[in-house]
């Protein structure tokens, strides 16, 4: 167990996924029966869809399938209940709006009234990336006057803390797909550090527009059938998708004495970079290892206490090898005793961008919630670019009971990033008979 004398704890969380998914229960419901939550584009927010489909008729480009990962009430927002006018809400990037209304969730889930918190010395850590919404700025149209801040990638994080009156410090990351972790990294150590005394830590990804799905046409690095098959051998490339998440998190002495439901502890968070070598977007192994040993130490625990790994699994014949690679390397020693079960939630509901380490985290909060390991999609024909008889991990093909270690379940979130950023983060749950989830 973590040496801190009082760990940070999750003690609220809320999420929004593809598929309806709009409550902690619906997602481990989802989870838990192998459910695929992907579908067709949407058809209500002005996309060129039959050029999309149409791109592999251009040299060079890639085929781009009717299918991702999208939020079902993107475009749904009530204005006035959270102070805005209509006006500027129609300006503002749908991740603001989306990141306000599962903020509110994750606070009630806590048991915190989000309309009694004003003057709160309250932090505010959101992970998220731009995704072009709306017209240019530099043009005169009905949404001038609130491009500035409805744009601005600050006001992920900043509409949070003006909405509810909070504070404390207030920032938006964007380390691309390791933003969530890196937020979750900070918002730790502002509450360790006394920089706020309590605080949200969450990201979202809402695609204003469909640039991704054009870029990784492109570069032949889309999914051909649609689907993401993270560390399968018929992987072919990642496939697009949306959500949000947002943790509350606070020291244990705080979430005891207010008698807070506690989901776990986070018992470590670190964050590198690649460095030299290989281009910005291909991932390092070596890296990743050293990334991943130093938060192990950190946690305080042995490799062999974690029971489940979510990685970042992307469905790329490139990152998922060399991901691998470095999980084996620090938790599949072969002389352990005890099997760590790999997965990827992206399997599920797509590549939510710098969305998708929150979204795995809180899979992995539930999982230990509920005692049991939800199983990845497609998990049932593993990459051969991986020697499985030479490690102990191997990948969750089916609902799987989670046996505690000492009254605790131990599990590892992975990300990294196309800027070379990489994240990593362990969490203990307790074994509690009321999840509250």
């Amino acid at each position: 167990m973590s040496t801190e004398h009082d760990p940070i704890v999750v003690v609220g969380l809320a999420v929004e996924a593809p598929g309806g998914i709009e409550t902690p229960a619906d997602y481990w419901r989802a989870l838990s029966r192998s459910q695929e939550l992907t579908g067709p584009f949407p058809r209500d927010r002005e996309w060129p869809i039959d050029q999309l489909l149409a791109l592999h008729h251009v040299d060079g480009w890639a085929k781009v399938c009717d299918s991702g990962g999208f939020l079902d009430g993107a475009t749904e927002f009530d204005p006035m209940f959270f102070g805005v006018t209509p006006r500027e809400a129609m300006s503002m990037d749908p991740q603001q709006r989306v990141g306000m209304r599962v903020a509110w969730r994750a606070l009630e889930n806590a048991g915190i009234n989000p309309g009694a918190l004003d003057g709160d010395e309250v932090g505010c850590y959101m992970g998220a990336s731009v995704t072009e919404y709306g017209p240019p700025a530099a043009a005169v149209t009905e949404h001038s006057g609130y491009r500035v801040t409805g744009t601005a990638l600050g006001a992920v994080a900043g509409r949070i803390s003006h909405g509810f009156g909070l504070i404390g410090p207030s920032v938006t990351v964007d380390t691309a797909c390791a933003s969530s972790l890196t937020a979750l990294h900070m918002a730790a150590n502002a509450i360790r550090n006394d920089e706020c005394d309590w605080a949200l830590a969450g990201a979202v990804c809402v695609m204003g527009s469909p640039a991704a799905f054009f870029e990784f046409s492109k570069n032949n690095a889309l999914a051909a059938d649609g689907r993401c098959r993270s560390y399968a051998e018929d992987a072919t490339g990642t496939l697009w998708g949306e959500g949000a998440g947002v943790l509350v998190l606070e020291r244990e002495s705080r979430a005891l004495a207010l008698g807070h439901h506690i989901y776990g502890r986070v018992l470590a968070t670190r964050v590198n970079h690649n460095g030299k070598g290989a281009p910005l977007a291909v991932p390092s192994a070596d890296a990743q290892q050293r990334l991943i040993e130093k938060t192990i130490a950190a946690a305080g625990i042995s490799p062999d206490q974690v029971g489940l790994i979510e990685g970042h699994g992307t469905g790329t014949p490139v990152g998922d090898p060399l991901e691998l690679k470095a999980l084996a390397r620090a938790y599949g020693s072969p002389e352990r005793e005890t099997t760590p079960l790999l997965g990827s939630v992206k399997s599920n509901i797509g590549h939510a961008q710098a969305a998708s380490g929150m979204l795995g985290l809180i899979k992995v909060l539930l999982c230990g919630a509920n005692g049991q390991i939800a199983p990845t999609l497609f998990a049932d024909n593993p990459t051969t670019a991986v020697d499985w008889d030479a490690t102990s991990l191997r990948l969750a093909t089916e609902l799987t009971p989670w046996e505690p270690v000492d009254g605790y379940r131990y599990g590892a979130v992975s990300s990294f990033g196309v800027a070379g950023t990489n994240a990593h983060a362990i969490l203990a749950m307790p074994v509690l008979e009321d999840t509250h989830a």
